[in-house]
């Protein structure tokens, strides 16, 4: 009997530990100079240490943390520039990681890179990628460096647009031990007002693609192209999209290898700043350019009341941005979204006015308008008054053929008047299921919250993560997944920043 009792015990002690460490936080220690206006960059797990790169005041450290987020070391990264420094990249790998960052010195912008060890120290002298001339100081990018998504082959292109009329792309696209495989500079026709180019992608094969587009009078896409670039080749092959009727805005390109294509997405309406009524998905193989897909999905009323119960439903989507693309093997897709737009006592910041006047981007700055491209790092203070606001979440889930599948829409309503750091939020892939992380305010305290989509669509609320602490308040769009089980977001604590590394057992 006793032995039985025993068992019984012990199992359901086992069951509760389970739980209750399903989900488990540590935070590291803010340093005195780590302000709120911090630049910082998560740079991944190395032989079980966390890197996390700060500049501070222009001077540039990565700090070295261990499981429990104790500070190991902190080297200075006295190589880099102290001014003038634009941008920084990090691509990490098993046990190292190779940092991409170009400064400018007089007229001359400079595209280094230096191979970093586990422990955040340089292994070699820095090595020159790429000069570039210009005419003026600058703190926008003049290169854009993107890798493949199994980390294979790196490229790092930059454009000249001095004349508007034909842009001169040069591209320099190395193998993962920073072997040059392959040169190119080509012209692109442009249209001087009117052609703009999107989104870049790298597939695994070392194949670029971009998206061009044409507006009408600076408002909506009524034509675009997916542009790509094999390899090895010095030419470009343009894939026109077809648009029937409609106009596309906020292009999000895709590279699936896993089925040998290039996947196009972007909301549609049927008239000039009108209502968005759906979803448009354009294929095209990348051997071959044939279209593989073209499809348009329309928002019905029940999803449109699930996405926003207060407004006009025929508007419900009209504040929507893409956030994720998540490919599947089979071909098939899920789509999330996120109601995103700002407020003021002077006027509404809505997708319409933002997409043409954002505060967070430049001309050339040759990404997409999307919000969440906006990076912490290097962007300017906004001196107006604004309201932010990031509400519900919608995910739909498409079979190869752009059918539906599922659809489901998690609920919340966040909002900061000092900036959108806290709002928003980060996708926790674990396998089996996405985790959703964002922070809601309960009993006056801003907590982060855990919801968990599982492959049928059944979305589920987690139970409060373990070890949340009151102070903490996290950034949850800032945060990077370092491994299958682990996440590292930062947070703010007494106006500092720290991070909080976040385990999923």
């Amino acid at each position: 009997m006793w032995l039985s009792k025993f068992v019984f015990i012990t199992l359901l002690s086992l069951l509760f530990c389970n739980t209750a460490f399903s989900q488990y936080i540590v935070y590291s220690e803010p340093e005195k100079d780590d302000s709120r206006k911090m630049d910082f960059e998560i740079i991944g797990k190395f032989d079980g240490n966390f890197l996390v790169y700060k500049n501070v005041r222009g001077n540039n450290f990565i700090c070295v943390y261990d499981k429990e987020m104790k500070q190991i070391t902190k080297v200075e990264q006295s190589y880099m520039p102290t001014e003038r420094l634009i941008n920084v990249d990090f691509f990490a790998y098993s046990n190292f990681s190779y940092m991409i960052y170009q400064y400018q010195k007089r007229n001359v912008v400079y595209c280094m890179v230096v191979k970093l060890d586990a422990m955040g120290k340089n292994i070699a002298d820095p090595m020159e990628l790429d000069t570039a001339i210009i005419g003026l100081a600058t703190n926008n990018k003049i290169y854009t460096a993107i890798t493949s998504e199994d980390k294979q082959k790196i490229i790092v292109f930059k454009i000249n647009s001095k004349n508007r009329d034909k842009f001169i792309i040069s591209t320099k696209l190395f193998d993962n031990k920073l072997e040059r495989l392959h040169q190119s500079s080509l012209s692109m026709p442009m249209n001087e007002y009117r052609d703009y180019l999107g989104e870049f992608v790298l597939d695994n094969g070392g194949n670029l693609a971009f998206v061009k587009y044409y507006r009408i009078s600076n408002e909506s896409i009524s034509a675009a192209l997916i542009v790509s670039k094999k390899a090895m080749e010095d030419s470009f092959v343009y894939h026109s999209v077809q648009l029937n009727k409609i106009y596309l805005d906020e292009l999000r390109l895709k590279a699936d290898n896993f089925n040998n294509r290039f996947l196009l997405s972007a909301f549609y309406y049927k008239q000039k700043r009108g209502a968005i009524e759906g979803i448009y998905f354009y294929g095209v193989n990348k051997n071959t350019g044939e279209k593989t897909m073209e499809t348009q999905f329309l928002f019905g009323e029940d999803i449109r009341r699930e996405a926003n119960r207060v407004r006009n439903i025929k508007m419900a989507f009209n504040d929507y941005f893409i956030r994720n693309l998540i490919l599947k093997k089979d071909g098939g897709f899920i789509v999330d979204m996120e109601a995103y737009y700002t407020s003021s006592k002077a006027n509404v910041w809505d997708r319409m006015n933002y997409l043409y006047g954002s505060p967070y981007s430049s001309p050339y700055d040759y990404y997409f308008y999307s919000p969440y491209n906006n990076s912490r790092r290097w962007r300017s203070d906004s001196k107006q008054a604004l309201r932010y606001h990031a509400d519900n979440m919608v995910i739909l889930s498409f079979d190869k053929s752009g059918d539906l599948l599922w659809s489901n829409v998690i609920n919340k309503e966040q909002f900061d008047d000092e900036d959108d750091d806290r709002i928003s939020y980060q996708v926790m892939n674990t396998g089996g299921q996405l985790h959703f992380l964002f922070n809601q305010y309960e009993k006056r305290n801003l907590l982060l919250n855990d919801y968990t989509l599982l492959p049928n669509g059944e979305v589920n609320r987690n139970s409060t993560l373990k070890n949340l602490n009151l102070g903490h308040e996290f950034m949850p769009k800032y945060g990077k997944q370092i491994s299958a089980q682990q996440m590292i977001m930062p947070c703010i604590f007494r106006n500092y920043i720290c991070f909080a590394k976040i385990d999923f057992n």
